[in-house]
């Protein structure tokens, strides 16, 4: 009977192969260097055959290590979803993990929510990865991550979704903006003005012009923001007018800023937050009890918002048992200047 090799040998191959590194390899399978060069030896022993080019400044996986890494990947997640059937049959809330997030969705809403759901499945071990939403994706169909939360909507094939919420879009603007005079702005003012956004690769940038009819808007493309706070920092410098996902605002983004919000006119227009996993997971059932928790936490820490700027802070409630629809809504505030949200069901389509 021919010897087969080892999942440890197959992982050190992906992870070569996605590194083009042996000691980054190394650090990303937690393993010293000199075992995982022993590892790749012994694999191309084993096979008989020469899985990477090595030189003094590269290492390239050759064609067949190539084609080997890629059905590495598949046998490595057919054995990861063993381990995924076994765990959800016992305790669909236990054990680790792996949960990615946007950098637009990260910071403003996990330091609120964490906390509660540790107190709501202790036996659940979190393990957070922040990128933007093409790597995301690209580690989620590797089975690098288990789920991830995105903003809505994104191509991604293969994949199943769970709205968990919907997070509108504010203008914010300089105090004494032409805007700031106006009580709800209207599509064509802002179409007119240097508008402030994030550079390519981040997904709000499309969402919020396509949500807000702005696709068509002049775009200061001599300043482009790395980050939300970024574009606060610049809108607050006079460069420019921005789109701000009521998400940051609660969180406190524009805390000891002077600068103004304005609602859009119209249909509030707003992204779609919701988890992302792949439609062959065996841990649907941990999916939609996640997701369930994360819609009533994200509903409730922005109604904790509203409430202490009237100094009535409230702390959240626990999850609701897994329902089939859900939707969320707002207090509003000057500061906040954002008319009613609208609901969303909640299902499983990609």
């Amino acid at each position: 009977m021919a010897i087969l090799p080892t999942l440890r040998q197959l992982r050190f191959l992906v992870a070569v192969v996605d590194e083009r590194h042996f000691g980054r390899a190394a650090e990303a399978c937690l393993v010293g260097q000199s075992t995982l060069s022993a590892g790749i030896l012994e694999l191309e022993q084993l096979l008989g055959v020469r899985l990477f080019e090595r030189t003094k400044r590269k290492v390239a996986p050759t064609p067949v290590g190539r084609e080997l890494a890629e059905r590495a990947r598949a046998l490595l997640r057919g054995a990861q979803d063993i381990v995924d059937v076994a765990l959800a049959s016992q305790a669909p809330m236990s054990g680790p993990l792996r949960l990615g997030v946007i950098p637009t969705i990260g910071p403003f809403l996990f330091p609120r929510v964490l906390p509660r759901l540790r107190a709501a499945f202790p036996e659940l071990k979190l393990y957070l990865r922040e990128e933007q939403t093409e790597p995301l994706l690209a580690r989620l169909d590797a089975g690098e991550l288990d789920a991830a939360v995105l903003a809505l909507p994104y191509p991604s094939r293969g994949m199943e979704t769970i709205d968990i919420g919907v997070d509108p879009f504010v203008v914010v603007c300089p105090p004494g903006h032409r805007l700031s005079g106006m009580e709800i702005v209207a599509h064509e003012d802002m179409a007119r003005e240097d508008l402030l956004l994030l550079e390519e690769g981040h997904c709000l940038r499309d969402h919020a012009l396509a949500a807000c009819a702005l696709e068509g808007a002049r775009r200061n493309v001599a300043y482009q923001g790395t980050s939300l706070h970024t574009l606060a920092q610049m809108v607050a410098n006079g460069l420019g007018v921005t789109l701000l996902p009521q998400m940051a605002l609660d969180a406190g983004i524009l805390r000891g800023l002077d600068l103004t919000v304005r609602p859009l006119s119209g249909e509030t227009p707003f992204r779609r937050i919701g988890l992302v996993f792949r439609a062959s997971s065996a841990r649907k059932e941990t999916f939609r009890r996640l997701a369930r928790a994360l819609e009533s936490f994200l509903a409730a820490a922005s109604e904790d918002a509203a409430a202490r700027e009237l100094g009535d802070a409230r702390p959240l409630p626990s999850p609701p048992p897994p329902r089939e629809r859900g939707g969320r809504s707002r207090a509003s505030s000057e500061a906040r200047a954002a008319p009613p949200r609208p609901s969303l069901a909640n299902g499983g389509g990609g």
